[in-house]
């Protein structure tokens, strides 16, 4: 699924290539996403004013309202020639004025929908702080996670304390940090936090400078593929060195998900 990093490098290629734009055509092939796509033309004829992200989530701000992507697990947005023909998984285009924007979705799992005021502050609700948020403090966090025994990898994915993370940016930021996965949440303290949000956002800036981390599907709208898999140091190489100490890389399953981790370097205080 796509993290922070990889959305983030979406944005910011919808951002250069068509805010001021105007709508003026949306074609939908198969509307039987995460939810039925609604009809989307009262959105035609609408200038895109900006694009915005909210955790995983895309909002494409016009003066009439917004509209929520989320590229679910499998979901890519990408400009293709005008006159390229579809491919079996292309499910829906989007025209501003000559310029293709094609989202294609092997797993359905996307989700395209208008998002009024109710909705928004449902969502917002929902969501933890952004990374660079500067009420996101470590002394925040640990008020936060009082009182919950869930292992704190889980609560990184849960995205309630602060947004962006999937498991290969948890696994990397608490590896970072030097703190192993499976500890309770409550049991980090202010210092602990402090590690942990700078490691997170550090792995962040580093991988959205990369156009994120490409295993599969994520590609940049330009259609290239993100380029920090090779500075992981410890997702998806079992097995591996450990490149601070040179202990084999560890992998637990943790809530039915691979965790990577060095067990010498991320230890209990």
């Amino acid at each position: 699924m796509p993290e922070l990093p990889e959305v983030e490098a979406v944005r910011r290629g919808l951002e250069e290539r068509l805010v001021g734009n105007i709508l003026t055509e949306v074609r939908v092939r198969e509307p039987r996403l995460r939810r039925p796509v609604p009809s989307l033309a009262p959105w035609i004829g609408r200038r895109l004013l900006r694009v915005e992200r909210r955790g995983k989530y895309l909002l494409w701000r016009f003066a009439e309202g917004t509209l929520l992507v989320h590229l679910g697990m499998s979901g890519r947005l990408a400009f293709v020639a005008p006159d390229e023909p579809p491919g079996r998984h292309d499910h829906l285009d989007f025209l501003f004025e000559g310029i293709l924007l094609r989202y294609t979705d092997p797993r359905r799992f996307g989700l395209v929908a208008p998002l009024d005021a109710a909705a928004e502050w449902a969502l917002e609700a929902r969501l933890g702080l952004e990374p660079w948020d500067e009420r996101l403090t470590p002394a925040w966090a640990c008020a936060k996670v009082q009182g919950r025994r869930r292992a704190i990898k889980e609560v990184l994915l849960s995205g309630d304390v602060v947004v962006g993370a999937g498991n290969i940016y948890a696994c990397e930021a608490l590896f970072h940090a030097g703190i192993l996965p499976d500890r309770p949440a409550e049991s980090l303290d202010e210092d602990d936090w402090a590690r942990l949000l700078a490691a997170l956002r550090a792995v962040f800036e580093a991988a959205i400078a990369a156009g994120g981390t490409t295993l599969r599907d994520h590609r940049t709208v330009e259609g290239k593929g993100g380029e920090y898999r090779g500075r992981l140091a410890v997702y998806g190489r079992e097995g591996e060195p450990c490149p601070n100490c040179g202990t084999p890389v560890r992998r637990v399953t943790q809530g039915g998900r691979s965790t990577f981790f060095c067990p010498l370097c991320q230890h209990e205080k």
